[in-house]
């Protein structure tokens, strides 16, 4: 049986398992300083077609969501996510560890729609006491969602331009990208989510 259940259950393809070998005797430089992460970041790049992308490789998801949502947001800020999203559900309190809230919205089939992000962000901005509130400073969504939905690029899109009119940066979790990617019923392309994800 197949599982889709996350993209490490297994090993690598017998090409990865090859070039290892070949090349285990090389000596080379860590913690990203060697000639094999310069050629992954640079094949990145030519993939997504943005040549000056920041590229940064850290070890799992969780850790990674974390350092991205702390490193981006001020300490006052929060990141609004799906009710049902990772970060808001399955991180064991990773975020708010941190510091950030998670501002949760309701999701339609496990998305977040812009409609819904500028409905909240409209009754953010017109509360009185929001001096006192966690101020909204970043958008993550995943594709797949928990739900094994799909955006659209044009839900994508329109997310991306509500996220760009109140100057929240959009972060997609890369937890299940290859599967959504991948799925006969996606019409995004890795250059897409590149064009409209701020991460």
């Amino acid at each position: 049986m197949i599982s889709f259940e996350n993209d490490y259950l297994e090993g690598a393809h017998e090409k990865v398992l090859k070039r290892l070998v070949d090349t285990n005797l090389v000596q080379a430089s860590g913690y990203g300083f060697d000639q094999f992460t310069a050629q992954a970041i640079e094949k990145i790049k030519d993939t997504i077609d943005c040549p000056n992308a920041t590229i940064r490789f850290l070890v799992g998801g969780t850790q990674t969501n974390q350092v991205v949502i702390n490193s981006m947001l001020e300490s006052y800020e929060g990141v609004i996510s799906a009710d049902t999203g990772h970060v808001a559900v399955h991180e064991g309190g990773a975020i708010e560890y941190s510091g950030h809230k998670v501002i949760t919205i309701p999701s339609k089939e496990g998305k977040v729609s812009a409609s819904d992000v500028e409905t909240y962000m409209e009754t953010f901005k017109s509360d009185f006491k929001k001096d006192h509130m966690v101020f909204p400073g970043m958008v993550y969504i995943s594709h797949p969602t928990e739900y094994g939905t799909l955006y659209s690029k044009s839900e994508l899109e329109e997310l991306c331009k509500v996220c760009k009119q109140y100057q929240l940066p959009l972060f997609m979790d890369g937890a299940r990208l290859g599967y959504g990617l991948m799925s006969d019923q996606s019409d995004m392309t890795i250059k897409d989510i590149a064009k409209y994800c701020d991460v």
